[in-house]
């Protein structure tokens, strides 16, 4: 329960908010008394009924699929709820907004072709291989069609451009990326920048760790094929 003040001069002063109330003194006057006021209450977010029901579908798929879901869950509110910092958040958010639709490792793809014209054409491969990688990861959420995590009180904290989870686009393309360009500069900052890019997306809660896994598995396949020498 609180207690609202308002100061003089406000709209809710003497007598003009629901919380004042005259009452009687010993002069015969009307002094300000001042009664509590009870907030509404919040109402409890909702999980999303058709995440809900894609969740449901998994533990009712078969043992193995309902221990990856099980296992899926846990692991997605250590990241989400328990690892959580509001100092670490907006830049986390930042960050994995640069992993979008490819952004941040073709435009390092043309950079590379820019400023290395010796090796330009392995460059511009490289980069294909990411987008390639980007691009099979798109046709393969349309077929899976596996719905993005919203459970109760643990909202999405960025918007995605679509509702679908299953592979990790930005789990793809990083790995497809680290892969690919690790012929061409070195390997352990890629591989790292990466890793950091697939699990923001796990942090910001708009994957499961199962999506994160599948688009890196997926994306080092593609970024080995297209590595060049």
């Amino acid at each position: 329960m609180s207690v609202v003040r308002h100061r003089r001069g406000s709209p809710g002063c003497y007598g003009a908010g629901a919380g004042a109330r005259r009452r009687p003194t010993a002069s015969g006057s009307r002094a300000l008394s001042w009664a509590p006021v009870t907030a509404a209450p919040t109402p409890p977010l909702q999980a999303d009924p058709e995440a809900r029901r894609s969740l449901r579908a998994r533990l009712r798929a078969g043992p193995i699929a309902r221990a990856i879901a099980r296992v899926d869950v846990r692991l997605y509110r250590v990241l989400r709820e328990d690892a959580q910092s509001r100092r670490l958040e907006a830049p986390i958010r930042r960050f994995s907004s640069t992993g979008e639709h490819a952004a941040l490792w073709l435009v390092l793809g043309a950079a590379g072709a820019v400023v290395d014209r010796r090796r330009r054409d392995r460059w511009l491969r490289a980069a294909g291989t990411v987008m390639f990688a980007y691009l099979l990861n798109t046709a393969l959420k349309i077929v899976v069609r596996r719905k993005r995590p919203h459970l109760e009180q643990l909202p999405a904290l960025i918007a995605t451009p679509t509702s679908l989870s299953f592979p990790s686009a930005h789990a793809s393309s990083s790995f497809a990326a680290a892969r690919a360009y690790s012929s061409l500069m070195p390997g352990a900052p890629l591989y790292a920048v990466a890793a950091a890019m697939a699990l923001s997306r796990v942090y910001l809660g708009v994957h499961y760790p199962s999506d994160i896994a599948a688009g890196a598995l997926l994306g080092s396949a593609v970024g080995a094929a297209g590595r060049t020498r």
